[in-house]
């Protein structure tokens, strides 16, 4: 699934100082008609590039640690209708995954899409040191693209996770994966911002989300590998790219791997995923006038336009106008921040929602539900 440019060099402040005064020592030499000797010369270099060698030798050992944990996917799949005259062909996907474990199994993250329609039998995936293997179990959520695959091969190693919690935007990152069948290449960038929401993602689309955004270079084929921090630990689920070309312009995204691992949890524990369910409708348009005219400063959190009957919001006598501004102590952004904040709460939990109603902030006490007493049959 595709949807950017610019690239960053870093480059530390007494580095900085160093390479300065050696540019204004070459060129007072040679302003003067002398050329510095050539020892000299490689002796400057040296010292200057004393800074670069350790973030380099950082990097190499995070790789070291990273890759055992990568593997490279490719999924033969029935092409259906998305072929116009031949249903019967066949059309390979290939992406990428991570190695996890819980209680003592090994797992592979990886992305929905990589993986869906295709038979066990037809997905391969290939460890770091070479091994080929087919998983044992697949499961997937549509509403957030997160795939996984049960692995029974012994000897393979499995990634540590981070707390994507904690991730803050301009923290450097590491992006591994198979970009246009390039296995296990390795990309580096930063978080360039959180939260991203309303994309516009696969004929399917992809219901809840919050990405992060990296300008790690990513590409077709890096999808489902992992994005990890400096301390080797995956903070994300490389998805997709925003992009003119098809290719690579610096707009990556990435699901959270705290969001990816109460998907997976409940994928891996039960074959399914339940979503709570609050039972307000959203106004999608507030905005600032609206804002003002309910007595907040600015259109932050989200307006109550409806409350669905028999739900928490009706038994908690939630409002039409009221604006919710905090659900369980995260500050709401939007409509669409506060569906993906209900929709990751586990069912029958108790959280404080605040309100502001006719100007006046509030709070209230709400046990969300299970959202498919209320879904409509399929």
């Amino acid at each position: 699934m595709l949807f950017g440019r610019y690239r960053i060099a870093y480059i530390p402040d007494q580095l900085t100082v160093l390479l300065a005064g050696w540019l204004i020592f070459v060129c007072a030499a040679l302003a003067g008609g002398q050329e510095p000797p050539r020892d000299e010369l490689y002796g400057e270099l040296a010292e200057a590039a004393q800074g670069l060698e350790q973030q380099s030798s950082l990097l190499k050992k995070l790789v070291l640690v990273v890759r055992p944990t990568v593997v490279h996917i490719e999924a033969e799949k029935k092409a259906g209708s998305n072929v116009r005259y031949d249903t019967s062909r066949t059309v390979e996907e290939a992406g990428s995954g991570v190695i996890i474990q819980r209680k003592g199994q090994n797992y592979v993250l990886t992305n929905r899409h990589v993986i869906c329609h295709a038979a066990l039998d037809k997905i391969k995936i290939r460890l770091a040191d070479g091994r080929e293997i087919n998983p044992t179990r697949v499961w997937s959520d549509v509403g957030t693209d997160v795939g996984v695959m049960a692995v029974a091969e012994p000897g393979i190693v499995a990634s540590r996770l981070g707390d994507s919690d904690h991730i803050e935007i301009g923290d450097f990152v590491v992006a591994v994966g198979s970009p246009f069948g390039l296995s296990h290449s390795v990309t580096y960038g930063i978080i360039s911002a959180k939260g991203r929401r309303d994309l516009e993602l696969g004929a399917e689309g992809v219901r809840y989300q919050n990405f992060l955004q990296t300008d790690a270079a990513i590409n077709p084929g890096n999808s489902g590998g992992p994005l990890v921090n400096l301390r080797g630990q995956v903070v994300g689920i490389n998805t997709a790219i925003a992009s003119n070309s098809g290719g690579n312009e610096g707009i990556g995204f990435t699901i959270p791997i705290n969001m990816v691992m109460i998907i997976a949890d409940q994928l891996i524990e039960t074959g399914t995923v339940v979503r709570a369910f609050l039972g307000v409708h959203l106004d999608s348009k507030y905005a600032q006038a609206k804002a003002v005219e309910l007595g907040l400063p600015s259109a932050r959190g989200a307006r109550v336009t409806g409350v669905t009957a028999g739900s928490p919001a009706e038994q908690a006598e939630l409002q039409v106008d009221d604006v919710i501004v905090e659900f369980n102590s995260v500050s709401v952004d939007d409509d669409n921040h506060l569906v993906n904040l209900v929709s990751l709460t586990p069912v029958d939990k108790e959280v404080q929602l605040k309100i502001i109603r006719k100007g006046h902030p509030q709070s209230i006490r709400i046990k969300v539900t299970n959202r498919s007493r209320f879904d409509p049959p399929s």
